[in-house]
């Protein structure tokens, strides 16, 4: 019997995973898909995640990978969040495919000892652990549910999920473009619609955007190049080219939260406990930061150095920050959609306040970075450096407790 069955295989059951090896617990991850998934939602990695990753010994594999951007957005607004006045050795958000990501993530969780099975699909919890699409079980002491939207851990458990269907639509296109913008990366908003590219490695570059047609409640239908070229054209006044589709796809701002991250011997993490419209590229860093918070407590428990009641702490102090994740990406949906005139206006509005407000500005920041999550005891303690010239990242490699002038600094780089 394992310590832990974590059910999904993207980044945060992967990072969880090899979070709970560092604290001793024996752990699998089951994942449907017997290969990994080639598209990439995900493409940035945020400087609280950086920091994450540097206290493990992990982030130089993924900065020597990066495209490192000084900056970021809140609601597609033409004036950018300045990160360079943040406080962390990663003031800048990190552009690399998910795919490449989970590949590196899966890489450290096997070097520790986790074992990760594809082709598992699980049907739901049982007595023992979970029970496989094929009829077997999987026995474990605890079941991790990272297994998405949809998530069947969730399900089987009867953790509700409430919150609100889709108004709008966005939509997604990895294309070759013949016509490129000049500057790689551009951005544009206005009545027709928004529209922001980005490149991607081998040639390819993602639109993702939306517009007035898509801003209803009724599935638009499956896209198709003709209509994203349509689209693309009536925003921009060109359609760069674009040719070969590797990947078209729609999303929308349905909205949701898990009640409980825990029920019993059952835990939720990333996108199987908050679901959001993808604004600012900031879900998958919210995910890992779930695993962050939860994968010292659960080996802990698991492994008996602490009592059961440490696994409710994770709930009160991560639940909080998937409600105000939430919150900032419906008001963020609802900028990026004010396709009117009046919606326009105040978008000029906010963009001004951001360039010309520092306070602002930095707070968005902090925002959108993962720097301003607080819990009982505060903010994460920052990079310390200590007299005998290691740092505080640098201590906690060990992924065990480190003692400072302040207190005692947690596994996850916060104050006991």
């Amino acid at each position: 019997m394992e310590d832990v069955v974590v059910v999904g295989a993207g980044p945060t059951g992967l990072w969880l995973a090899a979070e709970l090896r560092l604290g001793g617990a024996s752990v699998t991850v089951l994942e449907a898909r017997p290969e990994r998934d080639p598209h990439s939602k995900a493409l940035t990695i945020h400087p609280r995640t950086l920091e994450i990753f540097d206290c493990r010994g992990v982030a130089e594999a993924f900065l020597a990978e990066g495209l490192r951007i000084p900056n970021g957005h809140f609601a597609g607004l033409p004036d950018r969040l300045d990160f360079s006045v943040l406080d962390t050795p990663y003031p800048f958000t990190l552009a690399l495919l998910q795919a490449r990501t989970e590949e590196l993530l899966e890489a450290r969780a096997e070097a520790l000892g986790a074992t990760i099975r594809r082709g598992c699909e699980v049907a739901g919890i049982s007595s023992a652990g979970v029970e496989l699409a094929n009829g077997s079980e999987v026995e474990a002491r605890y079941v991790v549910g990272c297994d998405g939207v949809h998530s069947t851990v969730r399900t089987s458990a009867g953790i509700e999920f409430p919150g609100t269907d889709a108004t709008t639509w966005g939509w997604l296109g990895d294309v070759v473009l013949d016509a490129p913008p000049t500057r790689g990366i551009a951005s544009t908003a206005g009545e027709t619609g928004s529209l922001m590219i980005v490149p991607l490695p081998g040639g390819i570059h993602r639109l993702v955007g939306g517009d007035p047609a898509t801003n209803q409640p009724r599935w638009p239908g499956e896209l198709t190049l003709a209509e994203l070229r349509a689209t693309v054209w009536k925003i921009a006044g060109t359609d760069f080219g674009m040719r070969d589709p590797i990947w078209l796809s729609r999303f929308g701002d349905a909205t949701r939260q898990a009640t409980t991250y825990r029920s019993a011997n059952v835990l939720l993490a990333g996108d199987a406990a908050h679901m959001h419209f993808p604004t600012g590229g900031v879900g998958m860093n919210v995910g890992l930061q779930d695993a962050h918070n939860l994968g010292w407590k659960l080996a802990a428990v698991a492994t008996g150095r602490a009592d059961e009641t440490l696994l409710d702490t994770y709930h009160e102090e991560r639940h909080p920050v998937g409600a105000d994740l939430l919150e900032h990406t419906r008001a963020q949906t609802a900028l990026i959609t004010a396709y009117s005139r009046n919606g326009q206006a105040l978008r000029a509005v906010l963009s001004g306040l951001i360039a010309t407000a520092p306070d602002l500005s930095r707070e968005l920041a902090e925002r959108l970075s993962g720097l301003h999550v607080a819990y009982r005891t505060g903010r994460r303690v920052p990079n310390l450096e200590f007299p005998d010239g290691s740092t505080l990242f640098e201590r906690l490699r060990l992924g065990k407790s480190v003692p400072v002038e302040a207190g005692v600094v947690r596994p996850d780089g916060h104050l006991a």
